[in-house]
């Protein structure tokens, strides 16, 4: 079962907007760190990237970076 918080981030990434998304996705993947991730531990904001990943793949490539 995820945590609030961590639902919390995934909600508020989402309303970022789609490229807002795609692009906190590939810095994740970079290895960067998100600002508004920074008080999750690693596993959390793992578990955020995952969930952002599996929401976009719906999406295909109709909303690129």
């Amino acid at each position: 079962m995820r945590n609030m918080t961590i639902d919390a981030c995934i909600e508020a990434i989402c309303r970022t907007g789609c490229q807002e998304v795609r692009r906190k996705i590939q810095l994740l993947e970079q290895g960067q760190a998100l600002p508004e991730l920074s008080h999750l531990r690693p596993e959390a904001q793992q578990a955020v990237l995952d969930e952002l990943k599996s929401i976009m793949s719906v999406y295909a490539d109709s909303c690129s970076v």
